[in-house]
């Protein structure tokens, strides 16, 4: 044999090795020295955007009465953050690909403390709104850019899968969390304070993003927006979360109800088409190739439904059955939180060992079992009797949840895609709260029945969280068609 034949067969057993063990394994890449200080600072960004979309939920009566906010106003808190954070989340995560993702986290930052402290200083409806809106901007903004950065930021892959898991595990404390505090803050600061206690987050957080982050952006044939694309996927959002939120005062089958979603689907076929014919794409159709990424995305927007759902349900029947307080009902959630971390820590560890398609479908049993064991709350009912088993077994499915779907959706996303893939991720889980929301709503309000109010709103409450029984079942059942699991040398390990 030549030398030059040996030198090429050489090359051939060399690459033929390379695609064997995986590329990350043949060539390693640079670790960066400051990546789990990055790590840290980029959960805490995205844990006070987690907290920010549920924490105004107690605050809402003292709202109404200092600043003169009505029913509809109420909603309209809420409604305005989910319209704007679930509408702009691919388009925040496909900017931060192209623009820059340490450029646009810091950007996001800036406006999430600007519109934080303009809330606060609210002195009118129209402002608290306004300031809601930007709250739901910049969430758009920092929750795909900050996932995509922990992912280009973790160039070894057992690494990255433990990553995942911390950010996935931030994420569940975080939207548990605004339960836990919310009521306190309100109670004993007053609610603007709500609002103040994101200012110096940010600031800390601004102050080390340029230290401790790195800057990565698509560069080359990949580079380049898609401003139809960007257009028509976010009005489609935007007419779904607006449909879906406004059923409990339209009702499911309203002219604006039926109207708003045919526009969606019209507005989301035109998306594919466009997508089908530009040269960079805001969304690669090749993605959704990935059974992975496809499942983790609709278990996302099934966890979202039962989640916001159900705290939903939980609140209400607490304070308008048991009558607690704000800060009895917080308080009473500390279970429910405490679960959710240690459900989300126990996920990170065991994740490589059994699997993110065993441990998503643990998670949701253990959700669908706390949802049904909460179908008997009653009317004399009492903390341990009627919420404390509940709480316990869905906080702790929470918590496996997060890390189990998070892993599944993003396990196969090449790094150039990471922004948009975050922001569709992100994207599932705030649409299915605002689909949660609406169907636990619709469902309590339809068989709230009888003269005792009391027993009447127990009977609705019952119904809700039996809906929301049936959507963790469901849940379990698209983990388990859907979820491919991987081969041993591909599997996400801590």
């Amino acid at each position: 044999m030549s030398g030059d034949n040996r030198s090429a067969a050489g090359t051939a057993a060399t690459n033929e090795t390379a695609r064997a063990v995986g590329a990350e394994e043949a060539v390693e890449a640079p670790k960066n020295p400051l990546r789990w200080k990055a790590l840290a600072l980029l959960c805490t960004g995205f844990f006070m955007v987690q907290l920010d979309a549920q924490i105004v939920l107690l605050a809402l009566p003292s709202m109404q009465a200092e600043i003169g906010l009505t029913a509809a106003g109420a909603q309209w808190v809420m409604s305005s953050y989910l319209l704007t954070f679930g509408g702009l989340l691919l388009l925040g995560g496909r900017a931060a690909d192209i623009l820059g993702r340490r450029r646009m986290f810091m950007v996001g930052m800036v406006l999430f403390l600007v519109s934080s402290l303009i809330a606060g200083l609210a002195w009118d409806p129209t402002i608290l709104i306004l300031a809601r809106v930007g709250q739901g901007i910049s969430a758009a903004i920092i929750s795909p850019t900050a996932l995509s950065l922990v992912m280009v930021t973790f160039t070894d892959k057992k690494e990255l899968g433990k990553a995942l898991a911390i950010w996935a595990a931030n994420g569940a404390a975080g939207a548990m969390a605004a339960l836990l505090i919310g009521g306190p803050i309100n109670d004993l600061l007053g609610w603007e304070w709500i609002f103040f206690i994101n200012v110096p987050v940010a600031l800390v957080v601004l102050a080390l993003a340029k230290k401790l982050l790195p800057e990565s952006k698509v560069t080359g044939q990949g580079k380049g927006f898609d401003p139809l694309g960007a257009l028509t996927i976010t009005l489609a959002t935007v007419a779904f979360i607006y449909a879906v939120v406004e059923t409990p005062v339209a009702g499911w089958l309203s002219g604006q109800t039926l109207g708003l979603l045919a526009v969606a689907a019209v507005l989301i076929a035109l998306f594919i088409v466009i997508e089908k014919r530009v040269s960079t794409p805001m969304v690669p159709l090749s993605l959704f190739r990935s059974r992975n990424l496809v499942g983790g995305n609709v278990v996302m927007l099934l966890v979202g439904m039962v989640t916001f759902g159900a705290v939903l349900i939980i609140s209400l029947y607490a304070q308008q059955v048991l009558g607690y307080t704000a800060l009895a009902f917080g308080l009473s959630t500390v279970i429910y939180t405490v679960m959710s971390t240690i459900g989300s820590q126990i996920g990170a560890r065991v994740v490589a060992k059994i699997g993110f398609r065993t441990l998503s479908v643990i998670s949701m049993a253990l959700m669908a079992v706390g949802t049904l064991l909460l179908t008997q709350v009653s009317v004399d009912g009492t903390y341990f009797a009627d919420l404390f088993g509940g709480l316990l077994l869905f906080g702790l499915g929470l918590g496996l949840g997060f890390v189990g779907v998070t892993i599944a959706a993003l396990a196969d996303v090449p790094a150039e895609n990471s922004g948009v893939a975050s922001g569709i991720n992100t994207a599932g889980f705030q649409m299915g709260g605002a689909i949660g929301v609406a169907v636990a709503t619709s469902v309590a309000v339809t068989f709230t029945r009888g003269a005792d109010q009391k027993h009447a709103l127990n009977e609705g409450f019952q119904a809700g969280f039996w809906a929301m029984t049936v959507l963790a079942v469901v849940s379990l059942l698209v983990g388990l068609v859907l979820f491919k699991t991987p081969k041993p040398t591909a599997a996400v390990e801590s």
